[in-house]
């Protein structure tokens, strides 16, 4: 047996102390980002450096990231350097966290903005979307663009929702959560105009918050509807999602309805409702029909057994079996008047977007463009989409908001993400939480649906949900591409 010299015992006890020190970047929260920083275990360039080589390994089989920003090292250089001199706010909240934006929300940099589609690929657009300035403020390092479902699904009816090698990663949002979930960027964000944050989330166990239409800019995004469609984050927690938040909301010039919305923003933000007895003293509305008729048997057990958790919670109020007026005609597409609303929306404001642009060309995709000639053939807001908003505010107002209204609720509860048309169509806010996998391992989420400005409310129950649960788990890459790279 070889000696135990004290050089030998010195080498070991270096080797340990380097080991105890060692910082995992893969499901580090924000917060841990962040103290790894203070404690200089790592820096911005050593964690876009991490995250580059994530994407290099992952999304050759994943397809989550569009484009890497050529320009991320050094902004991730420059966020060094300012914590290094001590500047304010230099150590709290995004700065030097890498984001990753869904591909219709401009950069005035070296990327693209596409919306997914070679239509847009090599225009110029001529500033920053609202939510990037904020970011950029926020010292926020822009890492790259998601792949998205082409024109967030509003081009034809046959698109796919993106790639998943497991299942349908669902969309339009599909490349901001497949990111985050797999560790290849800390957070990002998506957008929504009916079910775009909270389907993606929902089924690739992250968290999605859709926020209060109007509370965050859509002004440099690529939008379908100004009445429905929001900003919001995709992350791998509630705290993530909610300190991204915080950075996006406010007033833009651009975009009129955050004046009106920003009544809605809490004074100190919203991390104060961060809390881990979040369903305490709430009142939760269970609508079972016919959101468990859309979901799978272990969804429906899990939704049944989380249940269980406010009534765990000292003080919660679970009003069960409740009901949605006319809700087969508000999760009817067309029905509803949601169709005809969006298709005379989405003409006017992709005109809007395109005008603004610096150049730009056309390309038609192998896809078709169906939903693009039936915008094409509308002629403004006439008397149909006017017949048609009336409608939908009718539904929304004897609908969710008589429920909400009636039962004194703080949330309601659903599956999955199903409920979308019901809070897309009224500007409600929602957040999906994970909740569970079925038996291929494949995950679904639970969702917080309020009234406007109650994301205090929801982001209090989904954090409470969250930590009283910790569903979420890393995934697994069974995928013999991956395995080989």
């Amino acid at each position: 047996m070889a000696a135990f010299t004290p050089l030998k015992f010195s080498l070991i006890f270096v080797l340990l102390v380097i080991a105890s020190n060692a910082f995992s970047i893969k499901e580090a929260s924000i917060d841990d980002l962040q103290l790894a920083f203070k404690q200089n275990k790592l820096t911005s360039r050593k964690l876009v450096k991490f995250y580059i080589k994530e994407v290099d390994r992952l999304n050759p089989v994943l397809k989550g990231v569009i484009e890497v920003n050529p320009d991320a090292l050094l902004q991730a250089k420059q966020a060094d350097y300012v914590r290094r001199i001590k500047a304010p706010g230099s150590s709290v909240g995004l700065h030097g966290i890498p984001i990753l934006l869904k591909d219709l929300i401009a950069t005035k940099d070296k990327m693209n903005n596409t919306a997914g589609s070679f239509a847009l690929l090599g225009s110029v657009v001529p500033r920053d979307a609202g939510v990037v300035m904020k970011l950029r403020k926020a010292g926020a390092i822009i890492f790259g663009k998601a792949s998205m479902t082409e024109w967030a699904a509003f081009r034809s009816l046959t698109l796919p929702n993106g790639f998943s090698p497991r299942a349908d990663p669902c969309g339009s949002s599909s490349g901001s959560a497949i990111s985050v979930a797999a560790n290849m960027v800390a957070v990002s964000l998506g957008t929504e105009t009916d079910g775009s944050i909270l389907c993606p989330s929902s089924a690739n166990s992250v968290v999605g918050i859709k926020p209060t239409v109007g509370l965050t800019s859509r002004a440099g995004v690529i939008t379908i509807s100004p009445r429905q469609d929001t900003i919001g984050p995709l992350c791998r927690t509630v705290s993530d999602a909610v300190h991204v938040l915080d950075a996006i909301v406010g007033v833009d010039s651009n975009d009129n309805e955050t004046k009106a919305a920003s009544k809605y923003i809490p004074c100190g933000g919203y991390k104060q409702y961060l809390k881990t007895n979040g369903v305490k003293g709430k009142r939760l509305g269970m609508v079972r029909n016919p959101f468990l008729s859309f979901v799978s048997e272990p969804e429906s057990q899990a939704f049944e057994n989380h249940l269980q958790t406010p009534r765990r919670q000292e003080g919660a109020v679970l009003l069960d079996n409740l009901e949605i007026a006319n809700i087969s005609t508000i999760l009817n597409f067309a029905a509803s008047g949601e169709a005809t609303a969006l298709l005379a929306e989405f003409k006017i404001s992709l005109n809007a977007y395109l005008k603004e642009l610096v150049s730009s060309q056309e390309y038609l995709s192998e896809y078709g463009q169906g939903i693009f000639l039936g915008a094409q053939a509308t002629d403004g807001i006439g008397n149909a989409e006017n017949s048609a908003l009336s409608n939908l505010a009718e539904l929304t107002r004897n609908g969710f908001q008589k429920l909400m209204k009636d039962n004194k609720l703080d949330a309601l509860v659903t599956p999955g993400s199903s409920v979308s048309p019901v809070l897309a169509i009224g500007g409600f806010p929602g957040i999906n939480v994970p909740s569970g996998y079925d038996n291929m391992g494949v995950p679904f989420g639970i969702n917080f649906g309020g009234l406007k400005g109650t994301e205090p409310k929801l982001i209090h129950i989904a954090s409470g949900f969250e930590q009283a649960t910790k569903i979420r788990k890393p995934p697994t890459f069974k995928s013999k591409e991956i395995n080989n790279i």
